[in-house]
């Protein structure tokens, strides 16, 4: 399925004002609807605080009501967003173009004077980081059996961008506030404006890092190596999160808790996993099927990269159409391993007063990976320029 056919749908009228730098790009898109600033004004009532659902780090996102009575959710950059044209176009390219059950489905954007806005269907039950994880400010009852259709619509997800799309893509920001929920609870990864494309003649993409700490894989964190196996780590951090209830990082317990992975590999060397397992589930889940769950975080976090499943192998075992082999399992690449490396390899930090765990020493901004998020497609602070590479030491399975 080719993702880069694109051009512009027959009949839209395109604004006469817009970006210089889209005016090229926009006209290749395929099935790609424009809006004009007035319209999606209207719709949101002149962006009325009281339809503003999220908040991130590119702009607010508002909910509206297009013509024929249509919700959406609308995601407009702010003037000095850190979102800059090369992320926006790649938003829109990424996934105008495929669709999935389990996509966060793209109605179009409008690039009119000084204005950049994307236009999404609007999702109900807004993100996981929220709702399952927002500190009880949900009304929503995570049952273990809502838990495991949501992992395994994630897992599908991930498998069609990274095994059925062509070229393959990697989403690079797989987290609690990049899965949407619709009315069904049925997710939806959002968000792909730090997406890249690996070609199937390409082993990995060589890039700066972005992405979220706490979901970073670290062969991608440390060295800017991109395979479809760093989204398979992010995966395996979300699969715990998911089944314990819990960000991944939270600065407010003790040291030994502080970072999910940790905790977990500890209470799976004690054969106590058992104690991760969310409390609000009340006992109400299968124990042995928890664990599995766990155990298989375990295997798409390992620090070795080529040692962690696909995605289509992750939907398998998840499902119980395939069973897991412990002894495959092995440490998992831990945050506190390679943070502890940027200090020890950048001791200008404590010179120069700074100790900002945001700060990377990869030349490159990375958010939080405990933020409780917004309704929608909100990414991370950073990207650049890729180069292909056609060897990869990792991973020579892709």
């Amino acid at each position: 399925m080719g993702c880069f056919s694109f051009f512009f749908r027959r009949g839209a009228n395109p604004p006469t004002t817009r970006f210089a730098e889209f005016e090229d790009e926009l006209s290749e898109v395929q099935n790609l609807k424009l809006y004009s600033y007035k319209e999606l004004k209207c719709a949101t009532d002149d962006f009325s605080p009281a339809n503003k659902i999220g908040e991130g780090g590119f702009g607010p996102v508002y909910r509206g009501k297009l013509r024929h009575g249509k919700d959406a959710a609308i995601k407009v950059l702010s003037a000095d967003s850190k979102q800059g044209a090369k992320e926006f176009l790649t938003e829109i390219k990424v996934i105008c173009d495929i669709e999935h059950e389990n996509l966060a489905k793209l109605c179009g954007c409008c690039v009119e004077g000084d204005h950049r806005i994307l236009v999404y269907d609007y999702l109900e039950n807004n993100s996981l980081a929220q709702t399952l994880l927002g500190n009880g400010h949900s009304n929503i009852r995570f049952s273990w059996r809502t838990r495991t259709r949501i992992c395994i619509g994630i897992a599908r997800g991930l498998a069609f961008l990274h095994e059925e799309v062509r070229p393959h893509i990697v989403h690079r920001d797989i987290k609690a506030s990049n899965i949407l929920l619709d009315k069904d609870l049925t997710p939806k990864i959002s968000d792909f404006g730090l997406a890249k494309l690996i070609p199937a003649n390409m082993t990995h993409v060589s890039t700066r890092v972005a992405g979220t700490i706490g979901y970073l894989a670290p062969e991608y964190a440390i060295r800017g190596q991109l395979t479809r196996r760093a989204d398979v780590y992010s995966f395996g951090v979300l699969l715990v999160e998911i089944v314990s209830g819990r960000s991944n990082t939270n600065s407010l317990l003790p040291i030994e808790e502080k970072f999910i992975l940790e905790r977990t590999w500890d209470l799976y060397e004690k054969n106590e996993l058992i104690e991760l397992i969310d409390m609000e589930l009340n006992g109400d889940f299968d124990v042995e099927e928890a664990c599995k769950y766990l155990k298989i975080g375990l295997l798409c976090t390992q620090d070795i990269p080529k040692l962690r499943p696909l995605m289509s192998t992750v939907v398998k075992m998840l499902s119980g159409e395939m069973g897991i082999d412990e002894g495959k399992i092995t440490k998992p690449g831990l945050i506190s391993d390679f943070m502890d490396l940027k200090v020890r390899s950048n001791p200008n930090n404590t010179a120069n007063g700074n100790q900002n765990p945001k700060t990377n020493i990869f030349n490159t901004t990375i958010s939080s990976g405990s933020d409780n998020a917004e309704h929608s497609l909100l990414s991370s602070n950073a990207t650049s320029q890729s180069t292909m590479t056609f060897t990869d030491r990792w991973d020579h399975t892709n």
